[in-house]
């Protein structure tokens, strides 16, 4: 049908489009938008709006296109959905690359449409206009600079439509690997004449519709008894041309964007070689599988959300610095994405060292040039090498560090003995009144973490303090590992929360004071949506104490370490919490602390814990 035939008296192309692809989308299995106002991407939003009033998506509204980015980031990060980010023309679309590269690496699906003008206003320089097709070529699993609305579509079933409904089904099955192994990021290039908004069209729910079950790759269940490794459907065939780069060449990021057959059988793992599993981001609850399967140690990072199980390795820095473990290793099989340890990065560096690194999310593991990539991995039947792990479980009981607050001395408190008495009282006084380092900042929000809860970790120096120090425990962890930046940490987080049921636990997140304040648009939530429960636990430091660890700080003259690399500031905390209608705390002692973290949270929470440099 025509827009000869349309009965609407503000009808218009952009419209209808944006009707047709955002119903393709919600069809397809979306169920969170982000959006960051502007002129040129109004029919979207509008649609947007609709499709939250009929209950079909949850609509985030974030004036902020990085926040906005990093939001939809985190939703995919904890559903494993894609979240659609929408934005206008210009540098507006350029503040999505950050979290599109964060996305790419990671191997987080991630949906970004920016509105533009039409090609003819290109190059010629038409306001707020510059060329967005290609603007994260080196980063997509697919992209694509959609034909410029030209009709209106009143019954919804006009090639336009039809054309955009079938795009926005390839943008959710790219997002989530189909054909590239890996999920990731899709642009979608979304140009419009003027009118910029019209009339909605009648047949929104319509387009909307499931057409052909949900989208594939969510909630998938391992079999227990099965080889450990992801693979796509069986039935799944890989597209012959993606588009956009998944893995660049040469300089770019290793291999190339068509993927290799993937294997028929698991590839099983000889019981010979001695043997460690390296779990590092989001590795998942496989890597704890593996090593138990094989009677090999575990060395799991702590964002790798399997640090736990009875193999696991507690103080493995230091141990894979030791001749007689570290030095002896023969093989080595990745999980994840390490990158919080340079002894973990040096053994996997080793060329006399054997690494067999499982595909998953993100780009291929190859620091040695000589690493074998598999899909999925089997242990052969056979005996454990007791005296191997064993080994290295004696010397992790010797390195683990206990940090439980010492229990009150119940007999000295209740003594008859005046003196007794006294002491103890002091005692447990001293202890409450403990200040807070990072080895107890650490440790409580580790404790106070359960399974139904989540935990996002800044990239600061927290995370390596908790790495080196806390226990096994199986709970769920994120971070923005794939580039380790601070970029966004407080929205991902906000993403992650807003991901889950409003009924479930605590989604915490634990960063440094500089980290919060790259972030701090992410604090920003409008009026009228729903608080996530969510608690943001800042060690206050007072500026960039990690390169106090590093080499620099033995070697740069202490003002300008002072000036470009620790970067003071004196912002004052709880002001900005309360602008932004955060619920706020300052916490000085350990008792304190615990007693926050244990208490009902029902919207956010800042908890500030000044640290000493």
């Amino acid at each position: 049908m025509t827009d000869l035939d349309d009965e609407r008296t503000s009808a218009a192309p952009a419209t209808d489009a944006a009707a047709a692809l955002l119903g393709g989308l919600v069809a397809a299995g979306v169920r969170h938008i982000v959006l960051s106002p502007g002129s040129r991407s109004q029919a979207l939003a509008l649609v947007a709006a609709e499709l939250e009033r009929q209950g079909l998506v949850r609509l985030h509204v974030r004036i902020d296109e990085r926040v906005a980015g990093f939001t939809a980031l985190g939703i995919g990060r904890e559903s494993g959905l894609p979240a659609a980010v929408i934005c206008t023309s210009g540098t507006a679309a350029a503040n999505l690359l950050p979290a599109a590269l964060e996305a790419h690496h990671a191997g987080v699906p991630l949906l970004l449409l920016t509105a533009d003008r039409p090609p003819e206003l290109r190059g010629v320089g038409a306001n707020q206009t510059t060329r967005q097709p290609g603007l994260f070529s080196p980063s997509v699993r697919l992209e694509a600079d959609l034909p410029v609305p030209e009709e209106t579509d009143a019954a919804g079933d006009g090639p336009q439509s039809v054309l955009l409904r079938d795009m926005a089904a390839a943008a959710v099955a790219a997002a989530l690997g189909e054909g590239v192994r890996s999920a990731g990021p899709v642009h979608l290039n979304v140009p419009c004449r003027e009118p910029l908004a019209g009339d909605l069209p009648d047949w929104l729910a319509y387009a909307a519709a499931p057409s052909s079950g949900p989208a594939r790759g969510v909630d998938a269940a391992a079999d227990e008894s099965g080889p450990i490794g992801d693979a796509e459907d069986e039935g799944a065939a890989p597209a012959d041309e993606p588009s956009g780069a998944l893995y660049q060449g040469g300089g770019g990021i290793g291999e190339s964007d068509l993927p290799p057959e993937e294997e028929a059988r698991p590839h099983v793992l000889a019981r010979g070689p001695r043997t460690v599993v390296i779990a590092g981001a989001d590795a998942g609850p496989d890597a704890e599988a593996l090593a138990h399967a094989g009677g090999w140690p575990l060395i799991a990072e702590v964002v790798s959300s399997a640090r736990f199980g009875r193999n696991l390795v507690h103080g493995y820095r230091g141990l894979l610095s030791d001749a007689e473990l570290g030095g002896r290793i023969e093989r080595a099989v990745v999980l994840g994405h390490p990158t919080l340890s340079r002894e973990v990065n040096r053994l996997l560096s080793d060329p006399e060292v054997e690494v067999f690194a499982l595909r998953g999310p993100g780009e291929p593991l190859n620091l040695n040039g000589a690493t074998t990539a598999l899909d999925t991995v089997a242990v052969e039947a056979g005996e454990t090498d007791r005296d191997w792990l064993g080994a290295w479980i004696q010397a992790s009981r010797a390195a683990s560090v206990d940090l439980t607050p010492p229990a009150p001395d119940a007999d000295g408190l209740a003594s008859l003995d005046p003196h007794e008495r006294r002491v103890a009282l002091e005692a447990e006084m001293a202890a409450v009144r403990t200040p807070v380092d990072r080895a107890s900042l650490v440790d409580a929000v580790w404790r106070a973490t359960w399974p139904h809860d989540r935990l996002v970790f800044g990239s600061s120096r927290l995370v390596r303090v908790a790495d080196a120090l806390v226990g096994g425990k199986k709970i769920p962890v994120h971070a923005n590992r794939g580039l380790a930046g601070i970029d966004g940490t407080v929205a991902t987080a906000t993403g992650v929360a807003l991901a889950r049921p409003q009924a479930a636990g605590v989604t915490r997140v634990l960063l440094g004071d500089l980290t919060l304040l790259h972030d701090v648009g992410g604090l920003l939530l409008p009026p009228g949506e729903t608080e996530p429960r969510l608690q943001v636990i800042v060690g206050n430091d007072g500026g960039g104490t990690i390169f106090d660890t590093l080499e620099v700080a033995r070697t740069a003259p202490a003002a300008d370490m002072e000036r470009v690399l620790y970067t003071p500031h004196d912002v004052r905390l709880e002001d900005l919490a309360l602008a932004y209608g955060w619920e706020y705390h300052r916490v000085t002692t350990r008792s304190a602390l615990d007693q926050l973290l244990t208490s009902p949270v029902s919207g956010r929470q800042l908890i500030e814990v000044p640290l000493a440099r």
